[in-house]
């Protein structure tokens, strides 16, 4: 399946006029998930227009009529499926248009992914490949469009949700675990191509957040709420960072676990 554009009527700028000057927009992949509605908001109160994409059209509507109400800002949406070529071709260039011209999308975030049930992806190579198929390969070749856009506009910035889990390979989600890991060396790479041209490339690195994705596992603890991740998102971007864990101490956590001897980490059941 493709993309599908769902445009709203043209909306009024704060002032009332409607068919003002075009506004900055914001993509978000996968704007259905918890973090990435959250981050929408964000991002909306900071004065931009989104563009909405994901699969569940019903639920993409709501949340763009949401920000509409709730900001004051313009939201579209976009069908978008993370698995098909098609769509991963289309959907940038799509956003595109809804954005009113290639000088006006300033940035974009992906928010798409699947922790998956790492106990059967152990022994399916099919569901291994699947799980590595949604948070890297599909990431890439949508971020490999975005990139050009960026390139060639000179200014912006891109964002991927990552996962802590990226940084160390570990018995309980490491085909999960590697797919993020290969996200984040993809994005190092990005962020050093574009550095020269100031292009802000985050990557975001959370822990626990209380979603959908993380609902019912077991060993949760400090849950962070996905509101508060969606703030802190804009904000990173704001500050041009590279790289955002959150809740913050998980920086910390990790850079202890990735500095435990391989002896010792192997007695334990992270």
């Amino acid at each position: 399946m493709g993309t599908t554009i769902h445009s709203s009527p043209a909306s009024a700028d704060r002032t009332g006029a409607v068919n003002a000057p075009a506004r900055e927009s914001v993509l978000i992949l996968g704007a259905s998930s918890s973090i990435a509605r959250w981050t929408a908001h964000a991002f909306a109160r900071r004065g931009y227009d989104l563009i909405l994409a994901g699969r569940d059209d019903d639920d993409l509507a709501r949340l763009a009529s949401d920000v509409r109400v709730r900001h004051n800002m313009g939201a579209e949406t976009l069908h978008f499926d993370a698995l098909s070529v098609s769509s991963q071709a289309t959907a940038f260039g799509d956003a595109v248009r809804l954005a009113g011209g290639a000088e006006h999308l300033a940035g974009v975030v992906l928010a798409f992914g699947l922790l998956g049930d790492q106990r059967r992806a152990a022994h399916d190579s099919e569901l291994a490949g699947y799980l590595v198929d949604v948070n890297f390969t599909a990431a890439v070749r949508v971020l490999t469009v975005a990139s050009d856009h960026f390139e060639s506009r000179g200014r912006g910035f891109i964002v991927a949700v990552g996962s802590v889990a990226g940084d160390r390979g570990r018995q309980s989600n490491y085909v999960y675990g590697a797919a993020k890991a290969g996200l984040a060396v993809f994005m190092q790479g990005l962020r050093h191509r574009l550095a020269p041209m100031g292009i802000t490339v985050l990557t975001v690195k959370p822990g626990f957040v209380d979603t959908q994705m993380t609902f019912g596992h077991p060993g949760l603890f400090l849950v962070a709420p996905p509101s508060a991740v969606g703030e802190q998102i804009a904000r990173a971007v704001e500050e041009q960072r590279s790289v955002l864990y959150v809740p913050a101490f998980w920086r910390i956590v990790m850079l202890i676990i990735r500095l435990l001897p391989q002896r010792i980490f192997h007695r334990t059941r992270l």
